[in-house]
């Protein structure tokens, strides 16, 4: 007796699990069914990946800014000794009284400002000079650069060591030179603005360069329009200059200024070294050329009180967020006014 067999696809019943209804975001051929928690697992991946490449920045700048930052902000509040950080005696706000009383602050405050002004001025305008011309098509435009930069590459303590001898009161090469000129010998370490124009030679004479090569970035992404306009309309090298550079890279200046402005704040190494000695923590006999550095680093190791050292690097923290504020306020007026 023959029995029959229902075909498929005429309504009888089909063997084998029946087919996705919907294509999965994972599985666009709807080959498997939908699975939630890698979908989940998806998102997660998107949102969480960016925050997981910028971690390391975090880490870092948590472990080696943020944090001695806070610390410093803490000790400053204490009296602490370098021998014995562990031993810590609340004094609140003492620590920044006395030191607004104290007039070995105040000097190296006015020390730090002078320096910094009778470096920073001569250097970024000799750099400009300096970019303007390197701009040019030279013949060996490549070695002027890298010579330019060789300053910078220079460690600190050979350029002061060198300059210090130049500028030594008896062998000296300065006083030599002047001495051509019948200029008697100077005494340049225990004068105070003699002093002060030796240390801000090292920095002018180290610095130009570094600056003179953003400068000249900043200045061959100007466009060339620019200046074939202002030729045709009669401007001369110097309008030029002027008119079309000195606007074109003004962003540029500022971020000059502005780290010129902390380096002259953070100034160390140069008045150390040219101390040639214990002289050189002090600023010299009578304080005469002592930074804020200088100051912070004779209070906390040569004086062994680390609490007013931490008040001294908040006070030049304060002073560099203070010239910020001042450099937005101005910038702000101009702006209206303009």
């Amino acid at each position: 007796m023959a029995t029959s067999t229902p075909a498929s696809g005429l309504g009888g019943p089909q063997s084998g699990p029946a087919g996705p209804t919907k294509e999965s975001p994972d599985d666009p051929k709807g080959t498997r069914p939908r699975r939630p928690w890698t979908t989940l697992l998806h998102r997660f991946d998107i949102k969480a990946a960016p925050y997981a490449f910028v971690a390391p920045f975090f880490v870092v700048f948590g472990a080696f800014s943020l944090y001695p930052l806070l610390y410093t902000a803490w000790i400053s509040l204490h009296d602490v000794e370098l021998a014995t950080m562990d031993i810590m005696e609340w004094e609140g706000f003492g620590n920044y009284s006395q030191l607004w009383q104290d007039d070995r602050f105040w000097n190296a405050l006015a020390n730090t400002f002078t320096i910094g002004v009778i470096s920073t001025v001569p250097q970024l305008l000799m750099a400009l000079g300096l970019a303007h011309l390197l701009n040019y098509k030279l013949k060996g435009s490549a070695f002027f650069r890298v010579a330019a930069l060789t300053p910078y590459a220079t460690s600190i303590g050979a350029a002061a060591l060198v300059f210090t001898m130049l500028f030594e009161r008896d062998f000296g090469m300065i006083n030599w030179f002047l001495s051509l000129f019948g200029v008697d010998n100077v005494d340049w370490e225990n004068s105070k603005w003699p002093a002060q124009f030796a240390i801000s030679s090292i920095v002018i004479w180290r610095w130009t360069g570094y600056n003179a090569l953003l400068y000249l970035a900043a200045m061959q992404a100007i466009p060339q329009e620019r200046y074939e306009a202002a030729a045709i309309d009669g401007a001369s090298r110097w309008q030029q200059f002027t008119k079309v550079t000195v606007p074109g890279i003004r962003s540029t200046i500022v971020f000059t200024i502005v780290l010129s402005t902390i380096g002259a704040t953070q100034l160390f190494g140069e008045p150390l070294i040219f101390g040639q000695g214990p002289n050189g923590v002090s600023g010299g006999a009578d304080n005469q050329y002592q930074t804020l550095g200088l100051l912070l680093y004779e209070e906390g190791w040569k004086n062994y009180e680390m609490g007013r050292a931490a008040t001294v690097a908040w006070a030049m923290f304060l002073l560099l967020i203070l010239a910020f504020v001042l450099q937005r306020v101005v910038k702000r007026v101009k702006s209206r006014t303009s």
